[in-house]
């Protein structure tokens, strides 16, 4: 399998690409990566230094690899965080690119803008780009819960009103939607769960709430699940893998007291996920 991952990339810590690029390698994924930015550390410090790489070095980038045939190999074009706006152009004519050489090949999206504590941390033409152009164009989207609701205009909480705002985002285009960081009003207190949903049905799983937060967890979880989906088709499957994956992730830098995640240390939990957690069908 093959993954172009156009994503950002830090050399200090775990975000990005320098998130999503070992787990996949670790569960023998070959990933093309292709930087849009190239930081020290991700912006969450405060401060940073490198490069915002222009879209025009970037598609230079892209031109390069498919002058050397690979697209006709390559079986999904994965993107995250969108730093400005002329990246969107070079992400979708490259998915068009890819998919012109290989039908097959798919389109995952993690429509990155906020989360429901931070509010939108992007600049505010991005999230009506990544709805209006970017996620129609899409086969497979990773948002949060609070993502799904600006994507959708709805205020998705219970599981209810969340499978409808999916039903809303399925409607526009992505076939296959991972809803991560889902907080029902009527969880279990301590708890966190995710949901996906495609053709074949909805599936939620529930996992302890750690007292953390990790940069790059989010782009983990997208990397890992459009992986799993690929091989198998099976997003109940996948969501189990992804889910027990993540979490001894995030449960290993919790304990190790480091701020960023402990991504290299953590291999065995993508090679040999351990599947604690149950996966209920919901439709």
């Amino acid at each position: 399998m093959k993954i172009l991952s156009i994503q950002s990339a830090v050399a200090y810590g775990h975000v990005g690409n320098s998130a999503a690029v070992f787990p996949l390698q670790r569960i023998g994924v070959e990933v093309l990566p292709v930087y849009t930015v190239n930081f020290s550390n991700h912006t969450g410090y405060g401060t940073w230094r490198g490069p915002m790489i222009s879209p025009d070095d970037v598609r230079e980038v892209i031109t390069g690899i498919e002058e050397r045939g690979a697209f006709p190999q390559v079986d999904a074009v994965l993107s995250g965080y969108q730093g400005g706006e002329g990246i969107a152009d070079v992400i979708l004519d490259a998915v068009a690119a890819v998919k012109a050489a290989n039908p097959d090949a798919i389109y995952a999206c993690d429509p990155v803008m906020g989360n429901a504590k931070s509010g939108c941390f992007v600049a505010p033409a991005i999230p009506i780009l990544l709805r209006d152009r970017v996620v129609p164009a899409a086969d497979l989207i990773t948002p949060n819960q609070f993502e799904l609701g600006f994507l959708t205009g709805t205020e998705p909480d219970t599981l209810e009103s969340t499978l409808a705002s999916v039903d809303l985002v399925r409607a526009t285009g992505p076939s296959v939607v991972l809803v991560t960081s889902v907080e029902r009003p009527d969880r279990e207190e301590g708890t966190i769960e995710m949901l996906a949903v495609d053709d074949a049905g909805a599936w939620i799983v529930q996992t302890p709430l750690l007292p953390m937060k990790a940069n790059g967890s989010g782009d983990v979880s997208a990397a890992l699940f459009t992986a799993h989906y690929l091989r198998t088709r099976d997003a109940a499957d996948a969501l189990a893998r992804t889910t027990s994956s993540v979490f001894d992730l995030l449960e290993r830098t919790h304990e190790s007291g480091e701020r960023e995640l402990q991504l290299v240390e953590s291999q065995e939990a993508y090679a040999n996920p351990r599947m604690q957690f149950d996966v209920r069908q919901v439709r």
